[in-house]
């Protein structure tokens, strides 16, 4: 089996795959929408991508690639800790407090606003496709004042140097990546524990805007006590303030409760596409 993920080597969807899939052999792609066009062509079986950061929120081009382009069922979720270093290039480690810029994706970046603001005011900060693109990088000018924010898989990957450990700015830095394929692939063999199940919706309300409608909607869930653990809006790309819903049920699709909820909403007017139904798992925090 072959997994797709954000690459090169040691990012962090990188882990999430050693994590979830060890046994299986990993591909690297450049860029997130790669690694869709990937399984749709069968290079690969499947692809990990990452979804949501508990910094940083959702990752808009995974969320509208999956809805508007490439509409993959997800199969599964895990959930990795983020720690974010700076690290620099060996024969720069001294020098490291000179440096003129950093490079790192756009996110990471983000979520060391904190660190960088207290140490690094006035450096230059570059957006590359990836933390671990951005190490590698460093590595390749070494003649080059820079550093990189990336994971300590990436300092070992290529050789550099950590000069400033856990730069991120809040201790709980998770993301959740979720796992996309065309159909069904073996999940049993994953050494992560599962956690528990859910449902993802994508919901469009009426095309009438009626005053409630979103009220509606959730009401369909709270009676039938379905916990909704996240919902979000994001636009349907038709007009301004036209929006979708994303909705996560914590359970798995089953054969009374959530079709009768969809039923309603449909009765409502609204339009239901399932995203996926699926269990999630969690790769526990390591000490560094």
């Amino acid at each position: 089996m072959k997994i797709a993920f954000l690459g090169p080597k040691a990012t962090f969807t990188d882990i999430a795959v050693r994590e979830m899939f060890p046994t299986k052999e990993g591909i690297p792609y450049m860029t997130i929408p790669d690694c869709l066009d990937a399984v749709i062509k069968n290079e690969v079986d499947a692809c990990v991508v990452p979804l949501e950061n508990a910094l940083e929120g959702s990752v808009n081009i995974t969320l509208d690639y999956l809805i508007h382009e490439m509409p993959l069922p997800i199969l599964a979720e895990v959930t990795a800790p983020i720690r974010q270093h700076l690290m620099v290039h060996p024969q720069n480690k001294e020098e490291w407090k000179n440096i003129d810029v950093i490079y790192s994706h756009s996110h990471a970046i983000a979520q060391c606003h904190k660190f960088l603001h207290q140490h690094c005011n006035g450096v230059k900060r570059v957006s590359v496709t990836s933390t671990a693109a951005a190490a590698k990088h460093i590595l390749e000018h070494p003649t080059e004042q820079a550093a990189a924010i990336a994971n300590e898989l990436a300092a070992a990957e290529y050789g550099l140097e950590v000069v400033a450990p856990d730069i991120h700015d809040f201790d709980f830095n998770h993301t959740r990546f979720i796992v996309l394929a065309k159909e069904m692939i073996e999940l049993s063999t994953s050494p992560l524990k599962m956690v528990g199940d859910k449902t993802s919706l994508m919901i469009t309300l009426p095309a009438d805007d009626r005053s409630g409608a979103l009220h509606q909607v959730l009401s369909a869930f709270a009676w039938r006590k379905l916990n909704l653990s996240k919902i979000e809006s994001r636009p349907t790309k038709t007009g301004l303030g036209n929006y979708f819903f994303l909705i996560d049920i914590e359970m798995k699709m089953d054969d009374v409760l959530i079709p009768g909820a969809i039923a309603e909403l449909e009765a409502l007017g609204c339009s239901v596409n399932i995203l996926g139904s699926y269990p999630y798992f969690q790769v526990q925090k390591r000490s560094r």
